[in-house]
Parts: C-alpha cells; sequence; structure tokens
C-alpha cells in the first residue's frame, strides 16, 4: 500500500520570491491563490496583488494569468509603462513559457496540439501547445478495472495563452491533468482525494522567459513546483 499524507492550505503569510528589479517582480504562486479579487470566486479570502503589495510595500500589477488552481511563476511590473510593455510581449508570442503536469495515462512521448479553443461568446481562438513526456509510472493501485494506475509527467510549452489552454489541450487528447475538476477525469480526481487526500490541480508553470522591456537583456526565470506538487512526484518516483 502507498501512502503519502498531502498538507491542507495554511494560511499564506510570505510569498515566495523568484526576481525583483527596478521594474519587475516574479512570485513563485501556490496553488488555489487568486490573482486578484473576483466577482466568480466569492469565497477567496487572500489573493496574490494584495499579498505582495503588502510584502515589498510597493504598488504591483500582474501583467499575466495563471488560474486560481495553477501554481508557479507569476509576473508583476511596478508601473504602468513597463506593464503595457510585457503585455505586449505577451501577447505577440515574444515570452517563452513553460509549465510540468501530471497526467492520466502514459502520454505520447512527445506531441503538438494544434487545436483551436472557443470562448464562451463563441469566438474561435487558434490554439498550440507542444509537450514532451519526461517520465512515466506505474503504481500498484487498482483503479476500476485496471490492477495498476499509470501517469505521465510531462513538460509543456503553449505558444498561445487562451483560457485553460493546457487544461482543455490535455483533455482534448485524453490525458488530462490531474485535480483539473472542470476539464480532467471526474474518477481520477475523487481516486486521488479519497486514495492521497489530494485536491490540488497538478499544473505548475516552471519557466519564463523574455526580454526585459527597459534594460533588454534576456530574463530566464525558474520556479520550482510547490511541496504539494513535489508529494506527489515522490509518489510517483519521478
Amino acid at each position: 500500500m502507498i501512502v503519502v499524507q498531502m498538507l491542507s492550505s495554511p494560511k499564506i503569510s510570505m510569498l515566495e520570491i523568484v526576481y525583483q528589479d527596478d521594474h519587475l517582480i516574479a512570485i513563485n504562486k501556490p496553488h488555489g491563490l487568486l490573482v486578484h479579487r473576483s466577482s466568480i470566486a466569492s469565497d477567496a479570502k487572500e489573493f496574490a496583488l494584495q499579498l505582495l503589495r503588502d510584502q515589498v510595500g510597493r504598488f504591483v500589477s500582474p501583467v499575466h494569468r495563471l488560474d486560481r488552481k495553477t501554481g508557479g511563476l507569476l509576473l508583476f511590473a511596478f508601473d504602468k509603462e513597463v506593464e503595457i510593455a510585457m503585455h505586449k510581449q505577451f501577447q505577440e508570442g515574444g515570452v517563452v513559457k513553460k509549465y510540468l503536469a501530471i497526467l492520466r495515462g502514459y502520454a505520447p512521448d512527445q506531441m503538438d496540439i494544434d487545436y483551436p479553443l472557443v470562448k464562451e461568446n463563441g469566438m474561435v481562438q487558434e490554439a498550440f501547445t507542444s509537450f514532451v513526456t519526461l517520465k512515466r509510472a506505474e503504481l500498484p493501485v487498482p483503479f476500476g478495472q485496471h490492477e495498476t494506475s499509470r501517469y505521465s509527467f510531462v513538460e509543456a510549452a503553449p505558444t498561445t495563452g487562451r483560457m485553460h489552454q493546457l487544461r482543455k489541450h490535455f483533455a482534448h487528447i485524453f490525458y488530462p491533468i490531474i485535480g483539473d475538476r472542470k476539464h480532467g477525469c471526474n474518477k481520477q480526481n475523487r481516486f486521488f482525494k479519497e486514495q492521497w487526500d489530494m485536491t490540488t490541480m497538478l499544473l505548475h508553470a516552471s519557466e519564463l522567459r523574455f526580454l526585459h522591456p527597459v534594460t533588454g537583456e534576456q530574463i530566464a526565470l525558474k520556479a520550482e513546483p510547490q511541496e504539494e506538487f513535489k508529494k506527489v512526484m515522490r509518489l510517483m518516483g519521478f
């Protein structure tokens, strides 16, 4: 029997700052933390924006977004001009983004997913994701009619930035992200909750590379997965 103890989400006291200069600051956002206040998540009491402002004592504004359940690199600007310049760089595809995810099943060694996504207003948007499978795991834990449970640890590089793009793309190819309640596998999510008391969505923004909008130098940022993600990695031998 495989046993792993998951931690409940404690109140956040200090955010992990990965990078900071006079113009930009990046944090390693915990899973479950909203970027800013939202009417669709009235239950939330803490927000990355307000926490970071209080922590550094300065105005900050996010230059991109991460889902509430996604952990990892989140970049902020200290002033409006830099914010606008970074927005433009993201929109024009000038920022290289990489994510780590744990998927249900044995995913292909590598794959390009070219699959348009539809917004809530019906607009169709091009969406492209490449990924490579880093490792696979087979746990001696029965699931449904199977005697074991199989998973893949992947690194994904989206070249477009659509809402829930990675979540939708992996669901589209039938290798959903573990813990994704909206687009994932309800049976697997319930399995992880019952077997290991784990409800975290296993998607982590691991790398950002971009040109600094003021200095012009190449910036390469990396962030380690959060502890709950690492616990599942250890469980699976990744």
